[in-house]
């Protein structure tokens, strides 16, 4: 055994003897190294199942043994309530032997063991951060009895925090706990998909001087089998007709311990609901779970428990909420429908399968309506297929995963920090209220005159009040706001209505149906028996048959990288040996198409009479720039009457007569002016994105989204190389 491990504490020592491990990994040496060695912050980043959690952990415990703490000692922030039970358990496996209590805190935690926490408050919390901020409201007076001696944070999956508001808001909370306790504790964040790990290193240290170490993690090269076929989907279906598709699945997953990946949840139970019926008709048996945000959280538990148990077949369907840490066991295969955003899913899903030495075995399926007859261009392109292989080749040929860009105005979360320390404290002096808003790292870009301008809105709109004194507290109107657990989180809450089969609770849906009408949740249909709308409430019982529902799925955002590389797919003239025989067929067709249409030769193409295309092959940010630069600046010059497309593979537009002949070098010119951000908004729009963009001044929301929804820098860069 290593220098590392004689370090580790005597239990830790006996729980690896006693669970035969042989080494410690490279990643926990290193680990221990840096914590041992070092005050610097550390970064973990290493493949899926390299043992990122242990290495954070061996040598935290370890220090926590030797010196003793007086309060909660280290605090682990995860993104998601069944990754903290996950480590909750691993930990407790682990501390079975020492005199070290961890805790963990989220909303389906009883008040009984919170309770436990507060009246003695040692050892290890695992929190979400929106638990984390209820803490920092509701206990503001108990803080530094909780914290005052705090050592560790440790931030799990930081990939799924960084350039998000959430991810803001835990460096806000990190920051208002440092200010309060006067302590600065050293900072570890995990993560199995960094690209550029100078920004996740920036973004670990924000607000503090310490340095960060990222240890070079030499992973051995992992087996991956991959494949991609591709089917379409006829316009007009048969709900009861099985597609070939529907069966390529099936028959993929057919007796196996199998998770399928969906963009969306409405795809996650309309695949589950398939197979189901395609099991029922062979008389097999039903082995089928979905596991996504509306499901409850018992049969999102018995989806975990099945596909933890061992030698027994399992299928699940999920969104984001099985692709992040959570160790279900050794999985045989992932299925991806359609093609992710991003590398940084794809590797992520590729980490569930081929844990404990074995291959990682990827299947993607896409699968596209079939073009009308009278399709243009643009529409006979199978996007999908094209965006899986290019995510597939950016990974195999250069490794490359997108870099998480920070967010230069996060006004929501400087709305939901402003409430919180407000409700937090009690009063303030505008002056005091302003220091402690302004010393949080994520709103270094905020001007003191924003500040002011956003306050004094706030007082207009009643959130909060000028007392006789001059000090701001909460208004009548803000305490609505506050008053609801929903405040905590910086993520928008769509309000759900509670699926109940008699007692037995389903999940949740956005909008209930009509009595008597019928919608799938959960992978089974179910007819509406009586809604209750004070409750929000709606009972049901099952039935057979195929039903839909639908949610309105996150878009996401696509790199710039990715698009030019499915340009290059289409380009080349290369066969991947990972396409099986619909999927090479189609990329055949398409490519041919793409010669004929001269797409290989220019990127604006003219369609009909009076109708062109482009072909931007830029990411979803310089994309949307595209289209307001068009929309702003040449709807007189070019007599544009419609700009249309689907974001970011292609624009269609309406010209004028004769106008062709200019669009091209209209747009190069323009690239070339002196335009901001700024002259792409209007003074009459206020875009409202994040939860409470609707309690921030017009002004400040256009000037934000000016800064972090649009890219003039890249657009112009991109249209340079036309």
């Amino acid at each position: 055994m290593s220098d590392a491990f004689n370090k580790l504490a005597p239990f830790i020592q006996e729980y690896i003897y006693a669970h035969n491990w042989t080494e410690l990994r490279p990643v926990q040496i290193a680990a221990c190294q840096v914590i041992f060695d070092t005050d610097a912050h550390l970064l973990i980043a290493a493949a899926t199942a390299a043992g990122k959690t242990e290495a954070a952990f061996l040598p935290v415990l370890t220090q926590l043994y030797e010196n003793p703490v007086n309060t909660i000692g280290a605090l682990y922030i995860g993104p998601i309530k069944a990754l903290i039970n996950d480590q909750f358990e691993r930990l407790n496996n682990l501390l079975k032997t020492a005199d070290i209590p961890v805790y963990h805190w989220h909303g389906d935690v009883t008040q009984s063991r919170k309770n436990k926490l507060l009246k003695n408050p040692q050892g290890i919390l695992q929190i979400t951060p929106e638990s984390l901020e209820s803490l920092l409201i509701n206990k503001n007076s108990a803080l530094i009895r909780l914290f005052g001696d705090l050592r560790f944070v440790i931030i799990d999956e930081i990939h799924a925090f960084m350039g998000s508001e959430r991810g803001c808001q835990i460096i806000c909370q990190l920051q208002r706990l440092a200010n309060l306790t006067h302590t600065q504790p050293r900072r570890i964040g995990l993560s199995a998909t960094l690209g550029d790990y100078s920004l996740a290193e920036d973004w670990l240290r924000s607000g503090t001087e310490k340095l960060v170490i990222t240890p070079k993690n030499d992973a051995g090269k992992r087996q991956i089998k991959l494949a991609v076929e591709h089917f379409y989907l006829k316009n007009e279906l048969d709900k009861s007709e099985v597609t070939a598709y529907e069966q390529y699945i099936f028959n993929l997953s057919k007796s196996r311990k199998c998770l399928i990946f969906a963009n969306n949840r409405t795809q996650t139970e309309s695949i589950i609901s398939s197979l189901r019926q395609i099991a029922t008709k062979q008389a097999l048996p039903d082995i089928y779970h979905v596991h996504h945000g509306s499901i409850s959280a018992s049969l999102r538990q018995a989806a975990e428990n099945a596909m933890r148990e061992p030698n027994n077949p399992a299928v699940t369907a999920a969104t984001l909420t099985l692709e992040l840490g959570i160790d279900i066991g050794h999985l045989e295969r992932v299925i991806q429908l359609e093609s992710p955003l991003s590398v940084a899913s794809f590797l992520q899903r590729l980490g569930r399968a081929g844990r404990r030495g074995a291959a990682a075995d990827m299947r993607f399926i896409c699968a596209e309506n079939e073009p009308l007859s009278d399709a243009s261009l643009p529409e006979q392109i199978p996007w999908q297929l094209l965006q899986c292989i290019a995510i597939i080749q950016l990974y195999l040929e250069e490794r490359w995963i997108e870099p998480i860009k920070p967010i230069k105005y996060p006004l929501s979360l400087l709305y939901h920090q402003t409430m919180s320390i407000l409700a937090a404290t009690g009063e303030l002096l505008p002056a005091a209220l302003a220091k402690q808003i302004l010393s949080l790292p994520p709103f270094a870009a905020i001007s003191q005159e924003d500040l002011k301008l956003l306050l004094r809105y706030l007082i207009d709109i009643d959130h909060i009040h000028q007392t006789e004194q001059g000090k701001l507290i909460i208004g009548l109107t803000g305490e609505k706001i506050i008053g609801k657990f929903q405040f905590y989180a910086v993520f928008p809450d769509n309000p759900e209505y509670v699926v109940k089969q008699a007692t037995t609770e389903i999940g949740s849906i956005v909008t209930p149906p009509p009595v008597g009408n019928q919608f799938a949740l959960a992978g089974r249909t179910w007819e509406v028996l009586e809604v209750d709308f004070r409750k929000k409430s709606v009972s049901v019982k099952q039935v057979e048959g195929k039903a839909t529902i639908y949610w309105r799925g996150g878009s996401g955002s696509i790199h710039t990288r990715v698009l030019q590389r499915m340009r290059q797919v289409l380009l080349e003239d290369i066969e991947y040996s990972y396409l099986q025989d619909n999927a090479n067929q189609c990329l055949q067709k398409v490519r041919q198409l793409v010669q004929t249409a001269g797409l290989d030769k220019q990127n604006i193409l003219q369609l009909e009479k009076g109708k062109c295309c482009i072909f931007p092959w830029m990411g979803t940010v310089a994309y949307r720039t595209l289209e307001r630069l068009l929309n702003s600046f040449c709807r007189e010059s070019l007599e544009i009457n419609s700009i249309g497309g689907v974001n970011p593979y292609y624009l269609k537009i309406k010209l004028g007569k004769d106008k062709f002949k200019y669009f091209r070098q209209e747009i190069v010119s323009l690239c070339e002016q002196r335009i901001t951000p700024e002259d792409l908004v209007s003074s009459s729009e206020a875009p409202e994105i994040q939860k409470y963009d609707e309690f921030i001044p017009h002004p400040l929301l256009r000037k934000a989204f000016a800064r972090d929804y649009l890219d003039i820098v890249e657009l112009k860069q991109q249209v340079a190389l036309w």
